[in-house]
């Protein structure tokens, strides 16, 4: 085995023990995002102490997926870091003009409804999957 081999084999592995703690991280905020949505009107009754306590827990795993997050990103090779910051830096501005909008129309009275944080959500997914997308496609 040459040392390039071993040096792609390190790469990998990392690459994959990195993705493995980013997935495992999210998978958990997700759900502790779910206790702390729908516990309090399903399970205790409002509870004020066990509300804080799960939105305690819920912020405090969310900002450990974002070390793990942020770890994922060091340890991704330069072309894939670009893809990434690109994607993340095109859904930021998507999100900010398309979200500061949305907000605006209910306010100058063009849509009657109050606008969801979970629309402008969804928007931002998929215009990050569709970066990611187009990313991959320019530097193949």
């Amino acid at each position: 085995m040459t040392k390039q081999d071993c040096e792609h084999n390190n790469y990998q592995a990392k690459n994959n023990a990195n993705t493995r703690t980013l997935r495992n991280w999210t998978t958990v905020w997700v759900i502790t995002m779910a206790i702390a949505a729908f516990a309090p009107r399903f399970i205790w009754d409002f509870n004020t102490s066990l509300t804080i306590i799960t939105l305690l827990i819920n912020l405090a795993v969310g900002f450990r997926m974002l070390v793990a997050n942020r770890d994922y990103l060091r340890g991704l090779d330069e072309m894939q870091q670009k893809i990434l910051f690109d994607a993340m830096a095109f859904t930021l501005g998507v999100g900010l003009v398309l979200g500061l909008s949305y907000e605006l129309l209910e306010d100058i009275k063009l849509i009657g409804f109050e606008p969801e944080i979970s629309h402008l959500i969804i928007v931002m997914c998929l215009t990050y999957l569709t970066a990611m997308i187009a990313g991959h496609r320019k530097y193949r």
